[in-house]
């Protein structure tokens, strides 16, 4: 089964999430969590690319930046479908012999592990925007800091939980 949540509003997102329904759920939800604060890693360093105090290296840096940021903000965001889909394969395999269950897990606990690696590598992204970023916008590299843990701990309690 294919999900894709990248496709959907945040409203029809929320909604599904908040029914009885086995998926999206918590892997789901950090996943987003951590696209969401990587949108406001993009945000501030765009606002920050192109300022006149900027140096010919702090540019180049800044772009790289970018092009760091939305790379693992696409990624995280089909990590809100494939943690999904990783669940609900677990759900059918528990049915099934101790293997399928224990290979389908196994799975499972891939995806909140790139969500956490990727957190973790966006993390490392945040110090450079803090010194050479838009000083207006230091409030949003704080808040993309906090969903950053918030994603990372998240994700980080679904690998333990399919364990």
């Amino acid at each position: 089964m294919t999900i894709n949540f990248k496709d959907k509003t945040l409203q029809e997102y929320l909604d599904q999430l908040s029914r009885r329904e086995p998926v999206p759920g918590g892997g789901s939800a950090a996943a987003l969590t951590g696209a969401l604060a990587l949108g406001l890693i993009s945000m501030v360093t765009n606002y920050s690319i192109g300022r006149k105090s900027n140096s010919p290296t702090v540019e180049k840096h800044l772009v790289k930046i970018l092009a760091k940021s939305e790379f693992i903000r696409l990624r995280l965001l089909e990590l809100t479908s494939l943690d999904s889909e990783a669940y609900l394969k677990v759900s059918a395999a528990r049915s099934l012999d101790k293997k399928s269950l224990r290979e389908a897990a196994k799975s499972a606990r891939a995806v909140p592990q790139e969500v956490c690696k990727l957190c973790y590598k966006a993390l490392q992204l945040t110090p450079y925007l803090a010194q050479r970023g838009n000083p207006y916008l230091l409030s949003d590299v704080e808040v993309a800091l906090e969903l950053l843990m918030s994603a990372f701990n998240g994700a980080r309690i679904m690998v333990r939980i399919n364990s």
